[in-house]
């Protein structure tokens, strides 16, 4: 990729379009616990995008500061959590973002007083300010969390030397098209044709395909609804920001839980953030603040679901059935330990994120995974993308691989240069009048086939094995090949597979009766073309829908 990097930087400047310094440095973006940290440098100017770094030495190695402003796109840790040190290590750099995120980023550093937090000046909607001479920003709202922003930097060259056109950058953050509960989504509309140099864009889900967003909510409703009517109590972990009152409302306001006889407990820390979300209730869309009038947001003993506050060391007084908000970093065997047989705990998907290595969930207790997406999907991506029609586009925030899906999609590489750079790296950005077409990323292998006797060999170079995919495949050694169609399909073995019970591995699998019965596209964690069953080996892998896994679970219960 690096290669493609010069090979475009030296076509460009060979030809008669006019070259603008534009460059991305990468100090996070966004794999598995890493934030989000991106220095970008238009001219002479350094503008530093969000800073949800937990080591800040990279950006403290030098005594002076450094950028000339930082614009955060919203609240969320993964994003800020680095702005208040950076704060402390500068003073006098200043730090921008909408209104509703200066009300939220405390969140972030619970135990600072208000008066150390408050560092971040507010930024009007849809209005451009300029910081220095040439150079200016507007926000525009991005969807995923109250507050969050889109950013559109522009940057005019003075007169009087070269002659160089003005050029822009549109930082997504993290955005999500759909409305919310909670959140309006991001006014595609308004966008359309914008044509910015470069787009920088969350990439969280990759290529992936979601249900609508009501769908999502109906489904994750019903599968509370059950365990309810089994008497089952209900542990949703989750981050304190954002998921979690989007959560508390869908269980307000559906129609499976109005007036249900049961209470909704909320722990400290996500409680704490619904108490901010009642301070920016004029940000929030129009039919929240009319729901507001009528009965309180979130805490509310006379309608049915109740609404409670769940102070620490207070488990003992859960009575089931209950639902149970919890912060996902805290101990959950204080909620499930007296019968963990009596509980459910339903974990958030979020591919970008790797909680469930992080904090270990209580194995006494069945665990399940739902989806209620933040950010957008693979046709979401794509959809912004060809709406706002940039030259550059770099994906940040998602793992590498869920990256290098969006960057091998034919419909990209084909019309814009693509970019998913790795941490501590600079991304150059020529802006020229014409495009140059990039080469393809590497997304095949070419190998040889030789047939000796009965045996049939076929290598392939080492190189693929630096996939991280590569694990899953060679975890026993051992392969299945079937063909589809023309093409010969490959997967590997895993040991879960081979080492299970019950006589003929592959005779388990097919029903005579029905051969794909239990294929994975039948199967009820089997969304956005991957694997969602925690107890599957092909757990957050892609996997086709006609595949078969020892774990099969059927879309219904027969």
């Amino acid at each position: 990729m690096l290669a493609v990097y010069g090979l475009l930087t030296a076509q460009l400047r060979g030809s008669e379009t006019n070259v603008s310094e534009l460059e991305c440095v990468a100090y996070g973006v966004g794999h598995a616990d890493e934030g989000v940290c991106l220095l970008l440098r238009l001219g002479p100017y350094r503008v530093l995008l969000d800073c949800g770094l937990t080591d800040l030495s990279s950006l403290l190695a030098d005594p002076s500061p450094p950028a000339d402003l930082v614009l955060c796109s919203h609240a969320h840790a993964d994003h800020a959590q680095g702005l208040l040190a950076l704060h402390q290590a500068f003073p006098a750099l200043p730090i921008y973002a909408s209104d509703a995120t200066t009300q939220l980023l405390p969140l972030n550093w619970a135990e600072t007083s208000s008066s150390h937090a408050a560092f971040c000046q507010a930024l009007p909607w849809r209005t451009p300010v300029e910081f220095f001479d040439g150079l200016s920003a507007a926000l525009y709202p991005a969807g995923h969390l109250p507050g969050a922003a889109a950013i559109l930097l522009s940057y005019t060259p003075p007169s009087g030397g070269p002659p160089q056109r003005p050029y822009s950058v549109f930082y997504t953050g993290d955005f999500f098209l759909s409305n919310s509960r909670l959140v309006e989504g991001l006014p595609l509309e308004e966008l359309r044709g914008l044509s910015p140099d470069v787009l920088i864009v969350d990439g969280s889900y990759g290529t992936s395909r979601h249900p609508h967003r009501r769908q999502q909510e109906n489904q994750l409703a019903e599968r509370i609804q059950r365990s309810l009517a089994q008497k089952t109590s209900i542990l949703l972990p989750t981050a304190p920001l954002g998921l979690a009152q989007e959560l508390l409302m869908l269980l307000r306001s559906h129609h499976h839980f109005t007036g249900r006889d049961f209470t909704i407990w909320v722990d400290e820390s996500i409680a704490a953030a619904c108490d901010a979300y009642l301070n920016i209730l004029s940000h929030l869309p129009t039919s929240v603040q009319n729901f507001a009038r009528h009965q309180p947001l979130f805490w509310d003993e006379r309608v049915r679901p109740r609404v409670r506050r769940l102070r620490s060391g207070q488990s003992h007084i859960l009575s089931s059935p209950c639902i149970v908000l919890a912060e996902e970093t805290v101990d959950l065997e204080q909620y499930t330990h007296s019968d963990p047989d009596a509980w459910m705990i339903l974990k958030p998907q979020e591919p970008h994120r790797v909680v469930h290595e992080q904090v270990p969930y209580p194995h006494s207790s069945a665990t399940e995974t739902y989806l209620l997406a933040q950010h957008g999907d693979g046709p979401g991506t794509t959809q912004l993308i060809h709406n706002l029609r940039p030259q550059h586009v770099v994906f940040v925030h998602g793992s590498p691989t869920y990256l290098s899906d969006l960057t091998g999609l034919d419909e990209l590489h084909n019309r814009y240069h693509l970019h998913s750079p790795a941490p501590g790296s600079t991304v150059e950005l020529p802006i020229g009048e014409t495009f140059v077409q990039p080469a393809a990323p590497e997304v095949s292998y070419e190998g040889e086939l030789t047939e000796f006797n009965e045996i049939v060999t076929i290598t392939l170079p080492n190189a693929i094995a630096a996939d991280p995919r590569w694990q899953a495949l060679a975890d026993t050694g051992l392969i299945e090949a079937r063909w589809q169609g023309d093409e010969l399909v490959l997967r590997g073995l895993p040991q879960r597979e081979l080492l299970r019970p019950g006589g003929d591995r592959l005779l388990d699998w097919m029903d005579a009766n029905s051969p794909l019965r239990n294929c994975c596209g039948n199967c009820r964690h089997y969304r956005g073309q991957r694997c969602w069953n925690m107890s599957s080996p092909l757990f957050e892998f892609k996997v086709t829908p006609d595949g078969f896994c020892p774990v099969f679970e059927p879309n219904q219960p027969e």
